[in-house]
C-alpha cells in the first residue's frame, strides 16, 4: 500500500524530532542557565565588538559606510541571545528580521564571523529548546524560504552580483563566474542552515535521552526496592514458618508434661513437680517465640513446602563437608564454657546459628577468592553461658562483578534481631578476608541441666 501524504508527514515529523516521542516538550531552562545566557551574551558582545575593531584596523571595511554602523549591527544581533533558551522561537524571528535589516544598515558586518555566529546560535537554540515542535518547524521552514528568496533577489533583481563584477575578473575555473558564485553561495548557506538545524536537533534528542535514562534509572531503583522488600518479606515469612514449627514443638511438650503431671501427682509428687517446672519454662519460651513470630509474620498463608526437621548446630559439620566437596576448605571449631553448651542450645537459637553459618559460607564461595574458611562456635559470659557466638572468617579478596544483592547479610541481621543479638560483618583488619560475627544471648532448651568444666573441641577440614 502506498504511503498517504499524512503518513509521510508523520514520519517526517518523527524524524525531525523523535520517532517514539515526537511531541515531547523539553523543560525550560533553569534560573542558572538563564543567568549564564545573559552573562554569555554580554561576554560574546564584548568579543564581537573587539573583532569588528580589529577587522577595521587592518582595512577590512567599506569606505562609504559610517564606522558606528558595524558596531551597532553586531550589538543588535548579539543582545537577543541573552534570552535564547527562555524564548527560543521569538529570538529566532527577531534574529531573522535583524539579519535582513542589518544587512542594509551595515553590509560590511553581515559577512563578519561574529555576526554570522550570533545568527547561527539563534537558529540552533530554537531547534534545541523549542517546546512547540510544530510551530518550530513551520517557522524554520519559513525562515529558510525567506532567506533563500532574499539571497535570490539580491543576486538577480538588485544585481548585487553585478556590483561585485570586479571580483570575477580573475576567474579561471570550468564554470562561468556568476554561476560558480551562485552555487558557492547556495552550498555555503545550505551548510550554514543545515548545520544549525542538525546540531540543534541532536541537542534536543540528547536532552530527551537524558530524561529517558533518568526515568529508567528511577524505574530500576523502584524495582530494586520492590525486589528487596519482597526478599525481606519472603525471608521473614520463612523464619516465621521455622519458628512456628519450634513453637508447635514447645506446645506439644507442654501437653505431654501436663498429662504426665496429672497422672503422677497422686503417686509421685516429686516427679510431678519436675514436670510442672518443665511446663513453666517451656511455656515461657513458647510465649517469647510466639511474640517474635507475630512481630515478623506477614500475610502469607502459603503452606510450608517441607515438613523435614529443621537443621541446627549438630548439622554444621555436614554443612562444612558439603562446602569442602565443592572446593572450599572449611574448619569448624567449638569453644564451650561448659561441656555440652552447644548441644543444649534452644532449637530456635540453634536453627538461627545454622542459617547464619550457611549464608556466610555461601557468600564466601560466591563473592570471594578465598580457598579457606573457618567457623568458630563459642559460648561464654560467666560460670554459666550467657551468650553464644558464631564467627566465620575467610582469607580471600572480593571477586569482581559479584557484589551480590545484600539480602544474605540482611537475613543474618534479621535472625540476630529475632533473638536480640548483634552482628559485626566487614573486611578483616589487618590482612585480607571477610569476617562475620554474630552473637546471640544464650538460651538453653527447656528441661536440660548443666554440669562440667570449660572445654575446647575442634573439627579440622580436609583438603578438597
Amino acid at each position: 500500500m502506498s504511503d498517504t501524504p499524512s503518513s509521510r508527514g508523520r514520519r517526517l515529523f518523527g524524524w525531525l524530532n523523535d520517532p517514539d516521542e515526537p511531541w515531547w516538550e523539553r523543560p525550560g531552562p533553569t534560573s542558572g542557565q538563564q543567568r549564564r545566557d545573559i552573562i554569555g551574551a554580554f561576554v560574546y558582545l564584548a568579543v564581537a565588538l573587539g573583532v569588528v575593531a580589529l577587522t577595521k584596523s587592518y582595512g577590512l571595511r567599506i569606505e562609504d559606510e559610517a564606522g558606528w554602523r558595524a558596531y551597532l549591527a553586531v550589538a543588535l544581533m548579539v543582545l537577543p541571545l541573552s534570552v535564547r533558551r527562555r524564548w527560543p522561537l521569538p529570538v529566532l524571528v527577531v534574529a531573522s528580521v535583524l539579519f535582513v535589516a542589518l544587512a542594509y544598515l551595515s553590509p560590511e558586518v553581515t559577512v563578519s564571523v561574529p555576526f554570522q555566529v550570533a545568527y547561527f546560535a539563534a537558529l540552533y537554540s530554537a531547534v534545541a529548546w523549542s517546546r512547540d515542535r510544530r510551530m518550530l518547524w513551520i517557522l524554520t521552514a519559513g525562515v529558510i524560504v525567506a532567506m533563500t528568496l532574499w539571497i535570490t533577489i539580491a543576486l538577480t533583481v538588485t544585481n548585487a552580483a553585478g556590483q561585485m563584477s570586479g571580483l570575477f575578473e580573475d576567474g579561471a575555473g570550468p564554470l562561468p563566474p556568476l554561476v560558480a558564485y551562485a552555487l558557492y553561495t547556495a552550498l555555503l548557506n545550505a551548510a550554514y542552515f543545515g548545520g544549525a538545524v542538525l546540531i540543534g536537533r541532536t541537542a534536543w534528542r540528547t536532552a530527551l535521552d537524558r530524561v529517558r535514562v533518568r526515568a529508567q534509572a528511577e524505574q530500576i531503583a523502584e524495582q530494586a526496592a520492590e525486589l528487596a522488600r519482597r526478599a525481606v518479606l519472603e525471608e521473614r515469612v520463612r523464619i516465621a514458618r521455622e519458628l512456628h514449627d519450634v513453637v508447635a514443638h514447645h506446645v506439644s511438650v507442654i501437653g505431654v508434661q501436663a498429662a504426665a503431671s496429672r497422672r503422677m501427682l497422686p503417686v509421685d509428687p516429686e516427679r510431678s513437680t519436675q514436670a510442672l517446672r518443665t511446663i513453666e519454662s517451656t511455656s515461657r519460651e513458647a510465649v517469647e517465640e510466639m511474640r517474635s513470630l507475630l512481630h515478623i509474620l506477614r500475610n502469607d498463608e502459603t503452606p510450608s513446602d517441607s515438613r523435614a526437621p529443621e537443621p541446627g548446630l549438630h548439622d554444621i559439620d555436614a554443612l562444612a563437608r558439603t562446602h569442602r566437596e565443592a572446593g572450599l576448605i572449611v574448619t569448624v571449631e567449638r569453644v564451650e564454657t561448659e561441656p555440652g553448651d552447644l548441644d543444649r542450645a534452644a532449637a530456635p537459637l540453634s536453627l538461627s546459628v545454622y542459617r547464619c553459618v550457611q549464608e556466610s559460607l555461601t557468600n564466601v564461595r560466591s563473592h570471594s577468592t578465598a580457598r579457606r574458611a573457618s567457623v568458630t562456635l563459642r559460648t561464654g559470659g560467666g560460670p554459666a553461658p550467657s551468650w553464644l557466638e558464631v564467627e566465620v572468617l575467610d582469607d580471600g579478596r572480593p571477586r569482581g562483578a559479584t557484589s551480590g544483592t545484600g539480602f544474605g547479610l540482611r537475613g543474618i541481621r534479621e535472625r540476630a534481631a529475632l533473638h536480640h543479638g548483634e552482628v559485626d560483618a566487614g573486611p578483616r583488619e589487618p590482612g585480607p578476608g571477610w569476617r562475620v560475627r554474630v552473637r546471640f544471648p544464650y538460651r538453653e532448651a527447656a528441661g536440660n541441666g548443666t554440669s562440667g568444666a570449660a572445654t575446647v573441641t575442634a573439627t579440622q577440614g580436609e583438603s578438597a
